[in-house]
């Protein structure tokens, strides 16, 4: 195990939910697809509706369903939360999560959500009683504005009295790191969700990771 810096770079740690530490992309992809076609539309390619996740659900939903009316998105949501609702104890967290998370608190780590997700299924999620007291705050889509607006970490930031070069945001997604630039915030990048390199690559994060167990040794050497 990597020797830990006697000083921390950063207070407060903020991750993506979704494709970052819960296995979930393939699910919302499939999701996705199926709320497309049953509202009547052209379901997405994979590559369309994973790119998707980690927006805010009707703006990603009207991304993923361009030809569907604006009318149509109520129902579109609607059959997106009935499809996921069904499969949703069926993901979990990534394998060496829990170790990463229980060591950063170790260490004195302010650990953060900034997802997506809405309020309710951000909740859901968090009553794994595995997550109990892991998580210091959290924000979510529907309760102050979607990726890439700076608002979920500028909220936090404001909550616990922390400065941009304080925080470092970590997700999966080019909205997720678009969102930590527009804080101001660092950000690390992981290949395992919904984006590809290249464009994580391109928004030049202080580190891009391909497993959880890379990450975990990155923020204990450099975090």
């Amino acid at each position: 195990m990597t020797v830990a810096p006697k000083f921390r770079r950063f207070d407060l740690i903020a991750f993506d939910w979704d494709g970052t530490l819960w296995d979930s992309t393939a699910l919302i992809v499939k999701c996705i697809q199926q709320a497309v076609a049953d509202v009547g539309g052209q379901p997405p390619s994979d590559e369309a509706a994973a790119y998707v996740i980690g927006m805010a659900l009707m703006p990603a939903l009207a991304r993923a369903a361009p030809d569907m009316p604006p009318e149509k998105y109520p129902e579109l949501g609607n059959r997106y939360r009935y499809h996921f609702l069904k499969h949703q104890d069926d993901i979990s967290l990534f394998a060496g999560v829990l170790p990463m998370l229980h060591e950063l608190r170790e260490r004195g780590h302010l650990l953060a959500v900034a997802t997506g997700k809405s309020r309710r299924g951000l909740n859901d999620a968090l009553r794994d009683p595995q997550l109990k007291g892991l998580f210091d705050g959290s924000r979510t889509a529907d309760e102050t504005a979607g990726k890439p607006h700076p608002l979920m970490l500028q909220e936090l930031m404001a909550e616990f009295g922390v400065e941009p070069e304080r925080l470092l945001m970590i997700g999966d997604t080019t909205h997720d790191l678009e969102l930590a630039r527009n804080a101001g915030c660092a950000s690390l990048a992981v290949t395992y969700g919904a984006h590809g390199r290249k464009g994580l690559e391109a928004l030049q994060p202080l580190h891009i990771s391909d497993s959880v167990a890379d990450m975990h040794q990155w923020l204990l050497a450099h975090g």
